[in-house]
């Protein structure tokens, strides 16, 4: 899950002059090192458990949705660049509700995908301490992050370049090492790879499984949007799209190569939600370092995505009180610390706090339940990012057609959920909290922005 530094707010019209010095070619990158998350490493495990691997599929179909997303993004940022992006866009396609909605939908649904990476981190955790509570590791992570936050260490962006180069190193040092064991230059207890050989060793649990894991899959491809943000930056705005389809070719590479080795090397019952599945699948090979170097990474890259997202939904909550769409109480900064808007960051902790509480009362199944909520809200964000697209650009039919049928994978991943018992409870999480934004969203409309649009218009 890539990082939620963004700014989605809305009125900023001088920003469309921005100018960046950033290649195409950079920007796919950066995506590639952004995107690659706890989401994938540990996330992907939930999709394996109930699909298989037919889960190989579930990211192709992700893939193809993530890029009619982005490509429409890209085309609106070409178009009409601002800094408050699909946010800003949102607005100005279907009017303040819409912006409103969408700043808070996003602002919620990165609480929760901090909430998914901190307990990703303390399972993480316990591959060396199993005896530990979840929860204990979760307060310290999450204490840890508020520090790094609050000492608003310099140079912290080239940190996250680093720690991004850290876990995509992991990944291909993961690839390189199945590619040996496939070839039979390494040796394994097992004694040969699985390869599916028939549908029903392809798709195990069905269309039904296969269904509920496309909801993972767009998980692992979650901060596409961000990108689409740092699109911003870009010397030739022209070449968002390509640098998105470069990004996302990349992505599915690495994610099909991994997975597909994944799948072929350990039996279904062999994979657990407490565990990568890319430590499973060489777990049998006699590779001693592997398992301790991989989960190190993870948790290192993991820790650094979550402070700044944690980072991000601060800021992002300054930039939705100055719009007007959230109380001015939280765009208040406090100069004794080094100007942090300390009432923004404060509700941030708050989220936090409830995502070790809960892991406190359901440590067994937290992780599906946070993850699947955070994926769907965040699919949510996306269905406005295409629907505005729709009406603020001249699209042709082709283009049409892409929006439609990303639109179609978009719904089938969110009502897949309810296919799956044990990650349904994720779906109702994400509902209430649409519910209470939408229930707000009408009451603004009513009482404060229909009186200053008669006012004014």
């Amino acid at each position: 899950m890539a990082k939620a530094n963004c700014s989605p707010g809305g009125n900023n019209q001088n920003q469309g002059n921005s100018k960046g010095n950033m290649k195409w070619w950079q920007l796919s990158l950066v995506g590639v090192g952004c995107t690659i998350g706890t989401g994938y490493f540990l996330g992907s495990t939930i999709g394996i458990e109930v699909t298989g691997p037919s889960i190989v599929f579930s990211f192709i179909l992700a893939a193809i949705g993530t890029y009619v997303v982005f490509n429409l993004l890209a085309k609106m940022t070409a178009q009409d660049p601002q800094e408050g992006s699909f946010c800003y866009y949102a607005k100005k396609a279907y009017g303040k509700w819409a912006g409103f909605s969408c700043g808070w939908n996003y602002w919620c649904s990165n609480i929760l995908i901090m909430g998914s990476q901190l307990t990703a981190l303390s399972i993480l955790s316990r591959f060396w301490f199993p005896k530990v509570p979840l929860w204990i590791f979760a307060a310290g992570y999450a204490v840890l992050a508020i520090l790094v936050v609050l000492m608003g260490t310099k140079g912290f962006d080239k940190v996250e370049n680093i720690l991004a180069i850290i876990k995509t190193a992991a990944i291909v040092m993961f690839i390189i090492l199945a590619a040996a064991a496939v070839f039979g230059w390494i040796h394994g207890d097992n004694g040969h790879i699985n390869f599916p050989g028939s549908m029903g060793e392809i798709f195990p649990k069905g269309v039904k499984g296969f269904w509920t894991s496309l909801i993972y899959a767009f998980y692992a491809y979650g901060g596409i949007e961000v990108i689409g943000l740092m699109a911003m930056q870009l010397k030739n705005k022209d070449d968002a799209p390509k640098a998105g389809k470069i990004m996302l070719f990349l992505l599915l590479t690495i994610y099909v190569l991994s997975l597909g080795f994944a799948v072929t090397m350990a039996s279904l019952h062999a994979f657990n939600e407490k565990e990568s599945p890319f430590v499973t699948a060489l777990e049998n090979h006699h590779l001693p370092f592997f398992p301790h170097v991989f989960n190190g990474a993870i948790i290192v890259a993991g820790f650094s995505t979550m402070t700044a997202s944690l980072f991000g939904v601060t800021t992002l909550l300054v930039t939705l009180a100055n719009d007007g769409d959230a109380p001015a109480f939280f765009s208040k900064k406090i100069k004794k610390f080094k100007d942090l808007p300390l009432p923004s960051l404060g509700l941030g902790a708050i989220g936090l706090s409830a995502s070790i509480v809960t892991a406190l009362l359901l440590p067994g199944k937290i992780y599906e339940y946070i993850t699947t909520a955070a994926g769907i809200l965040l699919l949510l964000n996306w269905s406005f990012i295409v629907l505005s697209a729709l009406k603020l650009l001249k699209v042709k039919a082709i283009d049409k057609t892409l929006a439609i049928i990303g639109l179609v994978l978009i719904a089938a991943a969110i009502s897949g959920t309810v296919m799956e018992k044990n990650i349904s409870y994720g779906l109702l999480v994400s509902l209430l909290f649409v519910a209470i934004i939408g229930i707000v969203a009408y009451i603004m409309q009513k009482k404060v922005w229909s009186k200053s649009e008669n006012k004014f218009g």
